[in-house]
């Protein structure tokens, strides 16, 4: 008898120890960070900047219930020797059936490969910054909203993101019009290295919407209700070459933007980025952006600018880069400026 009650307060023991290891592996949460500064020389003078802070969160709650949050500290704007805090991302992922997921919360806009893919670190950008089709405020960088989303379907990888959420000009408790924005985009992995991708993004804003670009600091206002279509195709390839890897992205916009005054106008942006590793840790690179818009834009500032940048990048480990770039910009509407910057980009 003693036996038998012993074997099974043992059993019980090990039953609420395995109980604990099981909830302890469910609920794995991780916090990482991110942070660069850099220092560039521009009009005659050097300047020392720091670029941002950030948090970033994921947690497996349940085997399919997860959550993702990205907070970023940066200058501010308005107060240069002050700091805003935003919340980037802040998802609820739920995996329903294989590979396809639903998810409910603040995105970055899957619009694009770049959105899609590089984020807040810049320790993983290939360049210093994001392509001037961003700070030119092309690009809706966020949707709250609610999204389905594939991954790695069938021989080809085949993924899709539909996603439906406030709109531009909106916030992320509300949206300021009744329509909702909608995203849909998909994607090919036909072979390893290789991604292609397209996709739309419509919206209509209200007139009196106002827009504020995330990295410039720059606002719009709409000043008629506008029907904005965003069509986009992606390009991007690591290939594998004895000891050497080259990289390649190439993304396209085409932006449709409709008025009842002035009817439908159009802006294109591009860019191309191709790199080399000469070495395990040492990748130079170049960078072409170029931004055209047709006259009597209704919505964005209708000034064409170009852009050339080339650059070394130095890998000192996969969470500690250098970057030194020279930077050419021809803006049609002002004067041509040059720039050189090196930034430190580190994760921890």
């Amino acid at each position: 008898m003693k036996n038998k009650r012993y074997t099974s307060i043992i059993l019980a023991i090990v039953g609420l120890l395995l109980g604990s290891l099981q909830r302890a592996m469910a609920q794995r949460t991780q916090i990482r960070g991110f942070a660069d500064a850099y220092t560039y020389y521009q009009g005659g003078k050097l300047n020392f900047s720091f670029g941002e802070q950030d948090l970033f969160i994921t947690s497996e709650i349940t085997e399919r219930l997860s959550f993702l949050g990205e907070t970023v500290f940066k200058y501010s704007f308005e107060s240069p020797t002050d700091f805003d805090i935003s919340i980037e991302r802040l998802i609820m992922k739920y995996n329903y059936a294989g590979n396809h997921s639903i998810l409910i919360g603040k995105h970055h806009t899957p619009v694009n490969y770049w959105n899609d893919t590089y984020h807040h670190g810049r320790v993983f950008f290939p360049t210093i910054d994001r392509p001037l089709i961003f700070s030119q405020g092309i690009i809706p960088l966020h949707t709250t909203g609610i999204s389905l989303q594939g991954q790695n379907l069938g021989s080809i990888r085949f993924g899709y993101d539909v996603m439906l959420g406030n709109g531009l000009g909106s916030g992320d408790a509300a949206d300021n019009n009744r329509f909702k924005s909608l995203t849909v985009a998909v994607h090919v992995k036909p072979k390893d290295g290789l991604r292609i991708g397209a996709s739309m993004y419509h919206d209509v804003l209200s007139k009196g919407s106002v827009v504020h670009n995330h990295y410039s600091g720059v606002s719009t206002i709409a000043l008629t209700r506008i029907n904005q279509t965003i069509t986009t195709g992606s390009l991007a390839y690591n290939d594998s070459i004895g000891s050497k890897k080259f990289e390649l992205l190439a993304e396209s916009s085409m932006v449709t933007n409709k008025s009842d005054s002035l009817g439908t106008q159009y802006a294109l942006a591009s860019y191309v980025y191709a790199g080399l590793r000469v070495t395990d840790k040492l990748v130079p690179y170049i960078r072409v952006d170029d931004i055209r818009y047709r006259n009597s834009e209704v919505y964005f500032s209708d000034h064409n600018i170009q852009s050339f940048i080339g650059g070394l990048r130095y890998e000192l480990s996969y969470l500690a880069v250098l970057k030194l770039e020279y930077q050419h910009i021809k803006d049609h509407k002002a004067s041509d400026s040059d720039r050189v910057t090196f930034q430190v980009a580190v994760g921890f």
